[in-house]
């Protein structure tokens, strides 16, 4: 082959790898590694159904009106338990605004710390709660953990948490 033809091909060739680069860089296609504008589903969702309900959950929140959510406390104090132990705490929210709320994710601050919540829309001046369980297993020392709830209230995410000394064993 001679020089002139080589180097067209590679212009060519460098020209296909920045274009498939900028594409799933830019968020553009709806399977990119990084889908910024969240078009379909998203590459990495479409394989975990979690995942995909919480992205449904978000979507359907966020075009909610804003509602306010009232807790009754954002903090919780365990005292001193026995390192190995589970406790736990019903973190009590209220709907105190005027539209439905929906409460779409909560995520803890680590693999200590488990979650559960009324995941049905919350009508105003209706409760739900935030269920936090805590494994102290190998941990032992004061901990203070924070969990993250997210809705269409007027704050997007509060942070809720608790406090606990675990005595080793």
């Amino acid at each position: 082959m001679n020089a002139q033809l080589k180097t067209v091909l590679l212009t060519v060739l460098t020209l296909s790898v920045f274009t498939i680069a900028l594409v799933e860089l830019s968020g553009v296609s709806s399977t990119a590694l990084f889908n910024k504008y969240k078009i379909g589903n998203g590459g990495a969702h479409t394989h975990d159904p979690e995942l995909g309900e919480v992205q449904r959950k978000e979507n359907e929140a966020k075009a909610m009106p804003k509602t306010k959510i009232e807790f009754a406390e954002t903090r919780h104090n365990f005292g001193t338990i026995k390192e190995g132990e589970k406790v736990k705490h019903a973190f009590k929210f209220r709907n105190a605004g005027d539209s439905p709320l929906l409460v779409y994710n909560v995520v803890a601050g680590c693999g200590c710390t488990t979650p559960t919540w009324t995941k049905d829309i919350v009508l105003p001046g209706q409760e739900g709660e935030i269920m936090v369980e805590f494994n102290s297993e190998n941990r032992p020392g004061h901990q203070s953990k924070n969990v993250l709830v997210y809705s269409n209230g007027q704050e997007e995410s509060i942070s809720i948490g608790f406090d606990v000394d675990v005595e080793k064993k």
